[in-house]
């Protein structure tokens, strides 16, 4: 069958990952999560501006997630109809204008409306580059590859969040998200440069299912995937009002320190995910992130808000590519789009219902409780794997 094509396409020595194409979608993933990520620990703030209080700030962050999971599918079929350059400018257009706008809203109802647009670019621009990405990486290197090019996300959020928070206490908000929506646009210019792989025409294009919603092989390390974002809605909507409700400073470090520890962490669990598999890096991984859930759950000082920080991000940036690769790997050629938009579905899911449910979890509870609740969901990513790995494999 073909899944082997296209390791044979590709002699053992030119098997090259950096190519002009790979740091084309390298910066431009780069530039696109920077504007995004300087928007996540400031959007609460702004709802918090307007007049809103935690629940609406769980409602304004998870409804972008939401609405980019509803595109998802759409956006894995027109890769390999329209073309991944299509959906990728695309995508790119629609978070620049929406994210731009942000600055112009007077109440939350149309922060709301422009979030909920802002998702659908954010789903078109991430499940193309994702593919674009998997194209441009040779096969037998996937998972290496695939943790490089995490790493522009990573350097990112490394500056993101921290360079987000201190520039809504130096300028409006409106300027704020005017940069973003900027950033955005050096994106689009130099996805624009990008020469794109064509989708593969095989047999299989010929069978059309009647609701192409997702790729059955990409389902396994999706879910598991999905109770281990859940963390990440609970961190990026509640954690600074958390720790400033502690008294605890440094929040803008504890970001900086999660996203140094991931691009350490992806610089090595790529290679061990191609050598040994999944099960060398999902347990360990998993494993540091529970404990770094509970660490937040006791926040006494900003030394341990710290060390969750390097345990999560060790976690998190060995679990993630790894998880990106299996999804993958087993998808047919004409696939891979739709194998992507299955993984950052359930990637989207996971933080949207993470954000939603901790909203309303620390308003009746209390944020400590939030992290508790975060540590019993990986837990159950940690029992379906194992369940999962018990399950003989069908063939």
């Amino acid at each position: 069958m073909d899944h082997s094509t296209g390791a044979a396409q590709q002699p053992q020595g030119t098997e090259k990952i950096w190519s002009k194409d790979f740091v084309f979608i390298f910066l431009a993933n780069f530039f696109i999560f920077l504007g995004f990520q300087m928007t996540l620990p400031t959007i609460p703030l702004f709802v918090e501006h307007l007049g809103g209080n935690d629940q609406l700030i769980g409602f304004v962050v998870g409804i972008f997630t939401f609405s980019a999971l509803l595109v998802r599918p759409f956006a894995g079929r027109m890769l390999e109809t329209k073309g991944r350059g299509f959906v990728y400018l695309t995508g790119l257009a629609v978070f620049v204008v929406s994210v731009g706008s942000f600055g112009f809203a007077t109440g939350i109802a149309f922060l709301f409306l422009m979030r909920i647009i802002q998702g659908v670019g954010w789903g078109f621009s991430t499940t193309a580059s994702g593919t674009i990405a998997t194209d441009l990486i040779p096969p037998r290197r996937r998972g290496e590859g695939m943790g490089y090019f995490g790493l522009s996300g990573n350097v990112a959020l490394a500056m993101g969040p921290t360079l987000g928070l201190a520039l809504a206490a130096a300028i409006t908000f409106k300027q704020l998200f005017l940069i973003s929506a900027f950033l955005g646009l050096a994106a689009f210019l130099l996805a624009s440069r990008i020469t794109y792989k064509k989708a593969e025409k095989t047999e299989e294009t010929t069978e059309k299912r009647r609701w192409d919603v997702y790729e059955k092989s990409a389902l396994q390390p999706s879910l598991l995937l999905l109770f281990i974002t859940t963390t990440f809605g609970g961190i990026a909507s509640f954690l600074p009002l958390y720790s400033a409700q502690k008294g605890i400073a440094g929040i803008e470090l504890y970001f900086f320190i999660f996203a140094m520890t991931l691009m350490l962490s992806r610089s090595f669990a790529g290679k061990l995910y191609d050598k040994k598999g999944h099960g060398a890096v999902f347990l360990p991984g998993t494993v540091l992130i529970m404990i770094a859930m509970i660490l937040l759950a006791w926040l006494p000082n900003s030394l341990v808000m710290f060390s969750a920080a390097g345990l999560y991000g060790f976690g998190f940036g060995s679990v993630q590519p790894a998880l990106q690769a299996w999804a993958v790997q087993d998808a047919p050629m004409n696939r891979k789009g739709m194998a992507n938009a299955t993984f950052f579905s359930f990637f989207d899911l996971g933080v949207g219902v993470g954000a939603m449910t901790f909203g309303q979890i620390g308003h009746w509870l209390g944020y400590g409780s939030i992290y508790i609740a975060s540590a019993i969901s990986v837990s159950v990513s940690i029992l379906l794997y194992i369940f999962m790995m018990k399950r003989p494999a069908r063939t």
